[in-house]
């Protein structure tokens, strides 16, 4: 499979990798983000402006209930298996559902916003929906 992006710009980094390593949808330099899970306010090597973008809540919501799934699952494997008391439950899933959260917030929140940009992406409009042709 092609591994470049829909608009056929050589600079594009593919989402994946734009995701894995922060790099700028536009041009490819590593300026994403400026800390941890948050986005810098635009690319230093080409001025594309980060916050015109609406990434919200989705990565998050989709990580919890994904890693939440996984979770429960694993914790009635091992209570199922093992018999283990509710602490050692709670001790063991609790922080492990956090970390997995914190570490697929970065790589979830990059995707979007780069297959965002590449695919020109905007908020709907109420004059969008009225024109749009009836099918």
């Amino acid at each position: 499979m092609d591994d470049r992006p829909v608009t056929g710009t050589t600079g594009q980094p593919p989402i994946g990798r734009a995701a894995l390593f922060g790099l700028c949808p536009e041009c490819g330099a590593r300026t994403l983000f400026d800390s941890a899970i948050g986005f810098a306010p635009r690319c230093t090597a080409c001025g594309l402006d980060f916050r015109s973008y609406n990434v919200g809540d989705g990565p998050a919501a989709i990580l919890i209930l994904i890693i939440g799934a996984l979770v429960v699952g694993g914790v009635i494997t091992l209570q199922l298996t093992a018999h283990p008391p509710f602490w050692v439950q709670v001790i063991l899933w609790g922080p492990f559902a956090v970390i997995l959260v914190l570490l697929g917030l970065r790589g979830s929140k990059g995707a979007l916003l780069a297959a965002e940009h590449q695919r020109a992406a905007r908020e709907g409009r109420i004059a969008d929906v009225q024109s749009a042709p009836d099918a």
